[in-house]
């Protein structure tokens, strides 16, 4: 079949290449000319899809990155997976309606089109078939097939990938879903169907606010705790032993990636919108992890303060600026609030992350449009501080170096070894010089 996806991030790329190994053809569309003159020369961006995987299918012209709008004609299959960002705690669903009209006017009878973007219960029939309909002239659900499938990509797991994943499927229709079940089918092992699309919609916010709430009540509880003077990691552990009725989270400085700070905020956005109420259990888990960087400045501020140090004239090595260990995947990573915050109480702010290149924490691998120039206009809110590598030198350099990220990449001995105190905020370290979140 010809496959079209839109957008060419952590999600639509490597969809897009398990496509086209599968033996359809692919074009990879994406509105950033930067991102595809990297993908065209096989440069990937996204950890997840190697050179080697991408190189083979650029070769054989299975796989086709592309930024002109003229080659998404004449598709079978259009998957959408732009980013859905929140603008002042309100959906931005601009880049999904872009693709719509995009897509719509190149629909055909019998094609089939699948909303992959995270978004709120009701989007893809309420915004995306009126747009697709408007555009094409055709029927949605009986001309054309409308459905949604949630992302569930997990950038930098070893052991979860998109092919061995199970797969959310829907449709506004049963023989829509017979035809998203089919495409999936063939890229991944298990396909999940549900009856409806906002079903499918609900099952990606159910999975994300589940986490984000149980991250809230762990960091939450390991303020406490050391109020208190009780260690919550060997509560964490002790609790972990029962082998049912518990799942095991762990504290750290914040939450980042797409998943966590936004994508629940979709579903506390919809219920006040459509029912007028407040979603509690997000707002209250959205306030507790976007405090979190806050808490680990107060940390390190109270330590330096018992040793005679102000945050001032301090000088602070940073470990760690991804959102999670072992990726070089750094949006909205809380190292940039902790960064932010310490340079502004004057500070100065080193930071080592062996997978994050200088940059790559904006929202997007590569921006485009809007984002662009919001990017131009502001700037790298990382750019004051200084890059380097956690060598010895560095270590010992530093009055306080503080692990935010514990990459195994990292050498811990080092960093025991060497600095002078650690705020460790994964519980990665020992030692007299170690404290931990």
């Amino acid at each position: 079949m010809h496959v079209v996806v839109t957008g060419q991030g952590y999600v639509g790329l490597p969809l897009a290449v398990r496509a086209a190994e599968v033996g359809h053809r692919v074009i990879g569309y994406d509105v950033d000319d930067r991102r595809i003159k990297r993908l065209a020369v096989g440069e990937s961006y996204v950890e997840d899809i190697s050179a080697e995987r991408l190189l083979p299918l650029l070769d054989s012209g299975a796989y086709l990155p592309s930024a002109e709008p003229g080659d998404v004609t004449g598709f079978d299959v259009a998957v959408i997976t732009v980013p859905t960002p929140l603008r002042d705690g309100v959906p931005d669903l601009s880049y999904v309606e872009s693709s719509a009209r995009l897509l719509a006017q190149h629909l055909r009878p019998g094609a089939t089109v699948v909303l992959e973007s995270t978004t709120y219960p009701g989007t893809t029939e309420e915004l995306l078939a009126p747009l697709l309909e408007e555009g094409s002239g055709l029927r949605a659900g009986e001309d054309f097939h409308l459905g949604y499938s949630p992302e569930r990509i997990d950038p930098g797991n070893p052991q979860w990938r998109l092919e061995n994943t199970p797969k959310v499927v829907s449709s506004t229709t049963a023989d829509g879903l017979e035809s998203v079940e089919s495409f999936y089918g063939q890229l991944v092992e298990r396909t999940v169907p549900v009856s409806s699309c906002k079903g499918a919609e609900l099952t990606k916010l159910l999975e994300n606010t589940f986490r984000h709430v149980n991250i809230a009540l762990v960091n939450e509880l390991a303020i406490f705790a050391h109020d208190l003077g009780i260690d919550v990691w060997e509560a964490i552990d002790a609790a972990s032993t029962k082998p049912f009725g518990f799942l095991r989270f762990t504290p750290g400085p914040g939450v980042g990636g797409h998943c966590l700070p936004i994508d629940p905020s979709y579903l506390s956005w919809r219920v006040k919108r459509a029912l007028g109420q407040p979603f509690r259990f997000v707002e209250l888990a959205d306030d507790v992890n976007s405090h979190m960087p806050d808490h680990v400045v107060r940390r390190l501020s109270e330590a330096l303060n018992e040793r005679r140090r102000s945050v001032k004239g301090s000088r602070v090595l940073l470990l760690g600026l991804a959102y999670k260990k072992n990726t070089g995947d750094a949006r909205e990573t809380p190292t940039a609030r902790v960064a932010e915050l310490l340079t502004r109480m004057g500070a100065e702010v080193r930071a080592a992350d062996p997978h994050v290149a200088v940059g790559a924490h904006i929202p997007e691998p590569i921006i485009a449009g809007q984002q662009a120039a919001e990017y131009d206009r502001h700037g790298d809110p990382l750019a004051a501080v200084r890059r380097v590598e956690a060598t010895p030198e560095e270590l010992a350099a530093a009055d306080a170096v503080v692990l935010l990220v514990d990459h195994d990449a990292f050498d811990y001995e080092t960093v025991e070894l060497h600095a002078r105190y650690v705020l460790d905020c994964r519980n990665r370290l020992s030692g007299a010089n170690v404290d931990v979140l």
